[in-house]
């Protein structure tokens, strides 16, 4: 058995900060030794378009950042999430202009929904990939229509029938949403070897635990056809299963989030008042010394994931130990970091209830006995 292509799939990329290279530096040996490198862009770059209602607003990132995403060697973002509508059309506009500058794929945002729905290609040693991106998560009014820019979705109802958000109570998988994944993943099927499906969600800030739609979600994805499922959103790791040989990265956490939107001392008050309420929320106070990264603790343990297809059509998964250092930039875990963060990987999967896995000396999967 031979390895014949190496993916890096990453989680979240907030690059806020000036000198996107610098903070992006960290993690991209790893991300450039890929065949193939994606990512989930969670906010856009733009300095136009009007404020969102719906969810706390991120703010436009800076359109110069764009090509260090390219430079730091990722080849596809993701777009479909709670964010990227923040600047209305004209922010969507802007991102995707920037990322066909810079030749850099996308997927899961558009001027109209069937624009979003589109996958992104690209071929790697022979082979052709596709990957699809859906939010999960809301706000609604963030989502593509047939005649709004947005992004691509797939429904979650919420236990109570409160409208959709990201902190709604969701829990039960529509109809509508397994029939999206069926037709989508039977579509680009024809025309690729290998399918990867990018969900934006989950319960952010939280250390392990899964909402009740993520696993039948994402298990869904497998079943109708996809070879991987990435998922992120909540701005801390999760735990990694298997469906029929095929991984599902639960939550890829943070790839590289460096803001000072999530500071209390700020003056955009939505901002302001959701960056302490989320603390009271989750129960966890930031390190004071993570300043662009004010996250839960145990975000300090992150990882890039790992797809590996092999000759025999076998699909292995991995992780790339990941620590970050403040005031939030991500490197390479050193040998006894990386220790760390397997087992901690090992644990949150465990404490998730998902089927135990053992994270090998060489930071490939398997299943634990």
């Amino acid at each position: 058995m031979t390895d014949v292509l190496n993916i890096v799939v990453a989680g979240d990329l907030v690059l806020d900060e000036p000198d996107a290279g610098h903070w992006l530096a960290g993690i991209a040996p790893a991300v450039r030794a890929a065949d193939l490198a994606i990512a989930h862009l969670e906010v856009p770059h733009t300095r136009r378009g009007q404020e969102l209602q719906g969810d706390v607003p991120a703010p436009g990132a800076p359109p110069e950042n764009v090509a260090a995403i390219a430079e730091a060697g990722f080849d596809i973002v993701t777009l479909a999430g709670n964010h990227i509508s923040d600047c209305g059309a004209e922010g969507i506009e802007d991102t995707l202009r920037y990322l066909d500058d810079v030749g850099v794929g996308h997927a899961g945002a558009g001027a109209n929904l069937v624009e979003a729905r589109k996958p992104a290609f690209t071929k790697g040693d022979g082979v052709r990939i596709a990957v699809l991106s859906y939010n999960c998560v809301g706000p609604a009014i963030g989502w593509a229509t047939e005649d709004r820019a947005g992004s691509a979705y797939l429904r979650v109802e919420t236990s109570d029938g409160s409208p959709i958000a990201p902190a709604a109570p969701l829990e039960h998988v529509s109809d509508e949403a397994l029939q999206i994944l069926e037709s989508d993943i039977a579509t680009v099927r024809g025309d690729a070897n290998l399918v990867l499906v990018a969900l934006h969600k989950g319960i952010v800030h939280v250390p392990a635990r899964l909402a009740p739609y993520e696993r039948p979600l994402a298990h869904a994805a497998i079943d109708a056809g996809a070879d991987a499922v990435l998922g992120h959103h909540a701005h801390i790791i999760r735990g990694i299963e298997f469906r029929r040989g095929r991984p599902i990265f639960h939550g890829l956490g943070n790839a590289c989030v460096v803001t000072s939107a999530l500071s209390p001392a700020q003056d955009h008050p939505a901002r302001r008042e959701w960056a302490e309420r989320r603390k009271r929320m989750f129960g966890f106070e930031p390190d004071p010394a993570y300043t662009l990264a004010p996250f839960h603790p145990e975000a300090v343990n992150a990882f890039l994931g790992r797809i590996v297809l092999t000759d025999t059509g076998e699909v292995r998964a991995g992780i790339i130990p990941v620590h970050v250092e403040a005031p939030g930039r991500p490197i390479l875990a050193d040998a006894q970091r990386a220790s760390e963060i397997r087992n901690y990987v090992e644990k949150i999967t465990r404490d998730a209830g998902l089927p135990p896995i053992i994270v090998g000396d060489d930071n490939m999967i398997r299943l634990a006995a």
